[in-house]
């Protein structure tokens, strides 16, 4: 994982490792609230979650420096991740 985000491809690269690990990742969600939907149990440890929403809070700070659009950006990477890009569209890609 990740230690810190200091730029856009670390943004990118804290998307994927997320969406790799099942979570149904989307910016303003804390990650103390992702459940394992098989276990019924948290996802993340407390600890866990803490240096994952200090990453996130990270990330919003990195997208606002180089005016990305936060949603678009992980939203597009998450898409390409699960292979849904092939029935919704790609932000990119939407008139």
């Amino acid at each position: 994982m990740l230690q810190s985000i200091e730029n856009l491809h670390d943004v990118a690269e804290f998307t994927r490792s997320v969406v790799r690990n099942g979570v149904n990742l989307h910016p303003d969600d804390n990650f103390l609230n992702y459940i394992n939907l098989k276990t019924e149990k948290p996802t993340y440890s407390k600890e866990e979650a803490e240096v994952l929403n200090q990453l996130m809070t990270n990330a919003f700070g990195i997208c606002e420096k180089y005016g990305v659009d936060i949603y678009a950006f992980m939203g597009e990477i998450f898409l390409r991740e699960t292979g849904l890009e092939k029935i919704i569209p790609l932000p990119s890609e939407e008139i």
